[in-house]
């Protein structure tokens, strides 16, 4: 499977409402949807002061801190403190949720998806380990602190390549047919699986 290889070049910085900081989206689905009509979507955010984050009806997310010092959050009312690199904080995204910095900005990791269209999974990998795709998900990788390679493909730091064999598309890391790729990474990378829900 060749994956897309998504460079962090040039991704442009969109400003939050509220001043406190800029979003660079990595990944969206469907391509192009906006805040309010994504099934999933992965951006980075540089965090530049306290205030409140925005809600999303319907969304789960999962917070990951790759710079700065940290974060204590008030999510529905109980605390959250975010306060170590790289390590997945999972909370709802429609309930109010408060940003309180530690020393400083920061920038995050985020993964979202509606609750009912989609399940994710979000870990952070170290080293060398193979990056199965599970029939009819995607999965999306991103090197979070230093270069990685996936497959022949090499990620520089915030780069993210996208797996899915219906979208596979672009710049290409080939493995051979039907073997997943390689994920080499001296630093944390981050490993995204997303899946449609099951509706019962």
């Amino acid at each position: 499977m060749n994956p897309r290889i998504l460079g962090a070049a040039g991704r442009p910085a969109v400003p939050w409402k509220n001043g406190g900081g800029v979003t660079r989206e990595i990944a969206s689905w469907p391509e192009g949807a906006g805040t309010a009509d994504f099934d999933w979507r992965i951006s980075l955010a540089d965090v530049a002061a306290d205030g409140p984050f925005s809600t999303f009806p319907g969304v789960d997310r999962t917070l990951t801190m790759v710079e700065g010092a940290g974060m204590d959050l008030t999510v529905g009312g109980r605390r959250r403190l975010v306060d170590e690199r790289c390590v997945p904080a999972d909370f709802p995204g429609d309930l109010p949720t408060h940003c309180q910095l530690l020393a400083g900005p920061v920038v995050n990791f985020n993964v979202m998806w509606h609750r009912e269209r989609v399940s994710a999974s979000v870990a952070v990998v170290r080293g060398c380990l193979p990056v199965p795709v599970p029939p009819g998900a995607t999965v999306v990788a991103v090197a979070l602190e230093s270069p990685a390679t996936l497959g022949s493909a090499t990620l520089a730091r915030y780069d993210a390549a996208l797996l899915a064999p219906e979208t596979a598309t672009g710049d290409s890391a080939p493995g051979p047919a039907g073997a997943p790729l390689t994920l080499r990474s001296e630093g944390p990378a981050a490993l995204v699986t997303l899946r449609r829900a099951v509706r019962r």
